[in-house]
């Protein structure tokens, strides 16, 4: 049998360590190598997790049940599991409760449990339970204090930073009815047909102005005429 007892601090209000470690998801996140599975309808859920003893690793499954007392932050919890390959089975229960600590606005985490392990592998993990449970407890302890920490606060809008001011900054507007000077083309061929695009308007526009100049000369012999 393994027996657990721990105390952890926590430089948080009760109210937020509770808010975290009564939620099985954030939990979870707080232990390496756990994973969260389905939902069953009498509120258990499945859970796995995956520990090194040496140069073992066994990768527990369980189904766990959690039952909460709001109003004294404490809670139960109780799972029952085997190993992938159903060598060794488990059972588990612990309790733990969430109390002011000595300073205003931090809190303390007490967790007292028992693991009853029976097969294969239960006296080559019992032997090596001391350290692994040193080891989570700290990486558990981490996380936690880690999550439960305030947010940051959220960016104002007021002023923009710096940078984000300097790309927002619209270009300098050219002024009114200057004329934009295309760029000059390089390399000969460019530069031909550049030369031809600005020969057919002129081409194009001579016949244009010949019959224009061809029908006033008309008018002006027509009204000579008559005079």
């Amino acid at each position: 049998m393994i027996s657990i007892t721990e105390e952890i601090v926590v430089p948080s209000p009760p109210e937020r360590v509770w808010e975290v470690i009564s939620d099985p998801s954030a939990v979870v996140s707080c232990i390496g190598g756990a994973e969260l599975g389905a939902s069953h309808d009498d509120g258990s859920f499945d859970g796995t997790l995956a520990i090194r003893f040496g140069g073992l690793r066994v990768k527990f499954a369980a189904r766990i049940s959690l039952d909460l007392d709001e109003s004294a932050h404490e809670g139960r919890l109780t799972a029952r599991g085997a190993d992938g390959q159903g060598a060794t089975r488990f059972s588990a229960g612990a309790t733990f409760r969430v109390v002011e600590g000595e300073t205003s606005g931090t809190s303390r985490v007490f967790c007292d449990g028992e693991i009853k392990l029976n097969g294969k592998l239960a006296k080559l993990i019992e032997s090596g339970a001391g350290m692994v449970v040193s080891r989570m407890t700290k990486e558990f302890t981490d996380q936690l204090v880690e999550k439960c920490a305030a947010p940051a606060e959220p960016l104002t809008a007021a002023s923009p930073a710096p940078a984000a001011a300097a790309t927002a900054e619209p270009r300098a507007a050219a002024p009114a009815g200057a004329d934009t000077v295309a760029p000059r083309p390089t390399g000969l061929f460019a530069r031909l047909r550049a030369w031809w695009a600005g020969r057919r308007p002129r081409r194009q526009g001579q016949p244009q102005a010949t019959r224009r100049s061809g029908k006033s000369s008309g008018e002006s012999l027509g009204q000579g005429g008559r005079r």
